[in-house]
This record gives structure tokens, sequence and C-alpha cells, in this order.
């Protein structure tokens, strides 16, 4: 795999007309990513004087280790205390912001959600923890961890790839552990049992191209309820929240086999692969095969 640009994200954070800003999505970059990213908290929080406006990474799941200093973060809203041996998971799509104590340090690392699936295929119960944003008080094997990472991202050893991609699991099962065996304070208190559940079903049979009518069935509702519900929750419908799940397998399948577009499709149950491409392209903003030419170049 070859090196990535610099960074997998561009964290300018900053607001236009109170918006808040979605930051440099995977795949939308000319490079097939690193198989993560790692940086200092200080080398980027520095240049915007420890201040990091609220933003979101649609595509992207940080995990960030504060050794020193302190601060605030605000997770959806909810505004939490940072104090040295700090973790913070922010799981793609959830808004965030920090204010440093200047001379904070620590580290964040940066997965986009194709490592994610890959790393966390078959191994269990654990995307739940991690789909929260939580803060928690990190132990000694995440530090060791992180730092780790942060060393072995840095340089350019051999086998590089896969030993980050064996401290990526390790990371991502040490904070899945914090969460489940401690009480973090979580973000998104509001997430509606019923939108949980909605989300299970369709990590089970996205692949089975389920409509809306037929998630609202399983679940004793209308698909007008449905979509209620997961516009309250994510701010689109029911229909984009299908259809952005299996986007996101598709463009696993894109940039890490050499699958036709046509036999992905058929993978992900679509009958017309014509149409496959209308979701893809209208989800993801550009086609499967313009996808795949990117991150191959």
């Amino acid at each position: 795999m070859t090196r990535s640009v610099q960074y997998l994200y561009d964290s300018n954070m900053h607001r236009h007309g109170g918006i808040v800003l979605s930051h440099g999505l995977f795949g939308e970059s000319t490079q097939l990513p690193d198989v993560m990213h790692c940086e200092t908290i200080a080398a980027r929080s520095a240049l915007h004087d420890w201040e990091l406006a609220p933003h979101r990474h649609g595509r992207l799941h940080q995990i960030l280790l504060l050794r020193s200093g302190g601060g605030i973060a605000c997770l959806e809203g909810l505004d939490l205390a940072l104090e040295p041996m700090t973790l913070v998971n922010v799981p793609p799509g959830d808004v965030h912001a920090f204010s440093f104590e200047p001379g904070t340090q620590g580290f964040v690392a940066t997965l986009a959600d194709e490592m994610l699936d890959s790393m966390l295929g078959g191994v269990g119960e654990v995307r739940r923890p991690l789909g929260h944003a939580f803060v928690a008080t990190a132990d000694a094997q995440i530090d060791a961890v992180m730092q780790q990472i942060w060393q072995e991202f840095s340089a350019l050893g051999e086998a590089r790839a896969l030993v980050l991609r064996g401290l990526g699991v390790a990371l991502l099962g040490l904070t899945a552990r914090v969460a489940m065996r401690s009480t973090p304070t979580l973000a998104g208190v509001g997430e509606s049992a019923q939108m949980r559940k909605f989300e299970a079903l369709v990590e089970a049979h996205f692949q089975e191209r389920w409509s809306v009518a037929d998630y609202a069935r399983a679940m004793a509702m209308t698909p007008t309820h449905l979509s209620r519900i997961a516009r309250a929750a994510t701010g689109e419908p029911a229909s984009r929240v299908i259809d952005a799940r299996v986007v996101r397998e598709a463009r696993r399948s894109l940039a890490f086999t050499n699958l036709s577009v046509a036999t992905i499709a058929y993978e992900l149950g679509f009958v017309d692969p014509a149409h496959f491409s209308r979701v893809f392209s209208r989800t993801a903003g550009l086609s499967p095969r313009a996808f795949r030419r990117q991150v191959a170049q």
C-alpha cells in the first residue's frame, strides 16, 4: 500500500454561515489512504490557537489520547472535561470540537471506515461501543499502543502496513474494552432504542436489499414513522441510511478488490448494476468506476 498524502483529512476548522463543516472524506482524495493516520494533538491544534471548531468527518473514525495538559471536548453538543490520560472516541459522522490548553500533548489516530470494516470483520459486538462518542480514562495498555502507532506511522520500516494494521486492531479492541468495562461519559444520549434497532437490522440485512417497508415491518411500525426516527437521529430519511451502508460496503470492495462493478452490485443484492451505479453516485457523489480510478492513482 502506498504512502498516503500527508493527512487523511483536512482540519482547518471554521464555520461558514453557521453550518458544521464535514472535512476530508476518505475516497475523495486522489490517493489510496494509508492503513491509518497518526499525528500529535499539538501538530494541528497549535496552528489554530488550540481551538478546533465544531466539525465532522463523515467517513473517518478518530481516537484521541491526551497524555498531558487538558481542555474541553464538545461531542454532539455535550461539553466534557479533558485531563491527562483521557481517551476520546469519535465515530464517523459525530460533530465534535476541542478546546485544548496550550502545550497539551497526546496523539490522534484516524482510520477510514473501509479499513475499520476490514479490521472489525467477524470480531463480535464491538461496533456498538465504538459507535458512540465518549470520553473515558485511558489505561497503560492504550498509552503503550498509541505510542507504538505513532512511532510506526512516523517511520518507514519493513512490513509497516502490516504492523500498523495489527496496532490499529489492538487500539480498537482496547478502546471498545474501556467502553464496555467502564462507564464513559457518552455523547448522543438522546439516541433512541428504535434507531439502534434499525441500525442493527440494516447491518444484518443490507446485502439483501431490504426496503424501508421491510425494515419498518420488522420493527412493527410504518415506513413514515421509521423515516421520522432516522431523520431525527441522522438528519437523513431511512432510505439514505440504508443506501449509506450499502455504499460503504461497495467502496471497500472497489478500493480493495479487483471485482467488477457488476459483480459488486450483484453481491450487494442489486438485480441491475445500473441501479447500483445510480445509488452509489447519488450517495458518494461520483460513479463506482470514478471512485475506483481515484483510489488507484
